[in-house]
């Protein structure tokens, strides 16, 4: 594991810096960080270096009414200087981030994506009246048909939230879409004001709000008393609705995606994630996402039907992924890491306890290694793993190395059968500690987490870790038997001979549309602290 204490070496002599401040950080080509792994060896990252960026003479242009706003340049503690064009808070009709040689995009306080269109997609017979207030002061208050906004951002586009009165945060309401697709090597960053002029540190987290994707995807737990069943975005404080009936909804695509130092909390128990998804629906692509530093979860769906691929969460300070209200989740290959000792869950897993209530929340997580080396105090009553409210969570070709902390934690309010919580586990090897691999409450007791996890095949509660640089199968985990008949779980995954998210040195996926920092280093040559030149 990499060990967080002295790890991140910044200091003003490595960075090579004059006028080195408390608050300056590495530019691109100017720091390394040097990790202590699992098995004892180190590695370092170090940033690429590049000509410094000119902040261009304007803005680019921009469908939407009122365009981009022109806010002057910004420019970080090594020199790069971007021209900064401030999103309008309504996107009303489509149009395209592009990316631009010195230009950086801002978000000054939440921005919508199209107006919300409704549980179902409205028609000139049954229009759709929206009470979204960005709306409403837009001057548009009935909606004839979708609103079918598309906001296309291009690969290398970074955009950065900056909360002044109101936290700043992206929402793609019902009936319109994001097409956010970067690629291997230019990934698109959704970031902070404080990452982009370089006082973000390894530490840092809840500087602007998140992304969040709203759906017409089935959801339980209403919040309006409508039929069908809607809720309200946690963390929003005007309305921003989601949920319908349509399963396959398109919020559209977010591929080769960071979302850095996001969780704005508006209140007590209601914050924004780096992403939340609320009822979208299996036309939504979700594939090589990273979240980093999120000061809630790393990301969280509530509701609708879900793939999900190639997913990172580094240093969540809540759960890494969570999952509600009914969701039918299918999530594969995740490389979760948490700080030694803070965060909660890797995995929290949520329905209400209300069976009659569906669909009842069930996902499958294959392929994933979620890894947290020390003790962590805040995670003593909910495990690595905690299942409640009777959901159904099934985990395949998993590892589990958090030596210091319990690993499975089952909560729910009824041992029925029939409404019971599932738990099922395949090709799963935990390396666990404290009170041991199982924690009971509620109905459940040690007994019963540990009986259904010994029902599964190729299992193992008391594992020998032997991961290497982090996150990579060593001999023991190459060792164990995948889980043959993965493909029937849901024809979304792909059919595998390994566990773990990450089967050797030879499997890179993670590398090159990453950052790195003292918790993980993806060997991408980028710090998570600085932002991509290229």
């Amino acid at each position: 594991m990499k060990n967080l204490s002295g790890l991140l070496l910044l200091g003003c002599s490595a960075l090579a810096l004059a006028g080195c401040g408390a608050d300056d950080v590495a530019s691109p080509g100017a720091g390394s960080v040097v990790i202590t792994n699992n098995n004892g060896s180190t590695s370092t990252s170090t940033a690429t270096s590049g000509t410094l960026i000119e902040a261009a003479s304007e803005c680019p242009s921009f469908n939407a009414t009122g365009g981009l706003s022109d806010d002057g340049t910004i420019e970080d503690s090594s020199g790069n200087s971007w021209r900064v064009c401030t999103l309008p808070s309504l996107i009303d009709t489509s149009s395209v981030l592009s990316s631009v040689e010195g230009v950086i995009y801002r978000m000054n306080g939440r921005v919508d994506v199209g107006c919300d269109g409704g549980p179902t997609a409205p028609t000139s017979a049954s229009p759709y009246t929206t009470t979204t207030a960005s709306c409403i002061s837009a001057g548009t208050t009935s909606l004839s048909a979708d609103t079918g906004v598309t906001l296309t951002v291009d690969p290398g586009v970074v955009i950065y939230g900056e909360t002044t009165t109101d936290p700043a945060w992206l929402a793609v309401n019902r009936g319109n879409q994001i097409m956010a697709d970067g690629t291997a090597s230019r990934p698109i960053v959704f970031t902070s004001r404080q990452n982009v002029i370089g006082t973000a540190t390894d530490s840092s987290q809840g500087q602007w709000g998140g992304v969040v994707l709203l759906g017409r995807g089935i959801t339980t737990d209403c919040t309006d008393g409508t039929s069908p069943c809607q809720r309200d975005t946690e963390g929003a404080a005007t309305p921003a609705l989601f949920g319908g009936s349509d399963n396959t909804y398109s919020a559209g695509s977010m591929t080769y995606v960071q979302i850095r130092y996001s969780g704005y909390s508006l209140s007590a128990d209601a914050e924004l994630q780096s992403l939340t998804a609320g009822a979208i629906g299996t036309g939504t692509t979700l594939d090589y996402i990273q979240s980093v530093n999120s000061s809630d979860d790393g990301a969280e769906f509530f509701g609708g039907a879900v793939n999900m691929k190639h997913y990172i969460a580094v240093n969540a300070d809540d759960d890494s992924l969570d999952t509600d209200t009914g969701v039918q989740g299918n999530y594969q290959y995740l490389i979760i890491a948490q700080r030694a000792s803070d965060g909660d869950a890797f995995f929290e897993i949520d329905s209400n306890g209300n069976t009659s209530d569906t669909p009842r929340q069930t996902s499958t997580y294959a392929n994933f290694t979620a890894i947290q080396a020390g003790s962590n105090p805040a995670n003593s009553d909910a495990a690595s793993v905690m299942v409640r409210g009777n959901a159904d969570a099934n985990f395949v070709n998993g590892i589990f190395y958090t030596p210091n902390n319990e690993c499975i934690r089952l909560h729910g309010s009824s041992s029925v059968a029939g409404e019971s919580a599932t738990f099922t586990a395949n090709s799963v090897v935990m390396t666990c500690g404290d009170t041991g691999p199982f924690l009971d409450t509620g109905t459940y007791s040690t007994g019963d987490a540990e009986a259904m996890f010994d029902a599964g095949t190729n299992n193992n509660s008391a594992f020998t870790s032997t991961l290497t640089s982090t996150f990579v199968n060593g001999t023991n985990e190459s060792g164990v038997t995948a889980y043959a008949s993965l493909t029937s779980l849901s024809s979304t995954f792909d059919a595998v001979s390994y566990i773990g998210a990450v089967s050797g040195s030879s499997d890179t996926w993670y590398t090159g549309w990453t950052c790195d920092n003292a918790t993980a280093d993806f060997g991408s040559d980028s710090l998570c602290t600085a932002l991509p030149t290229t």
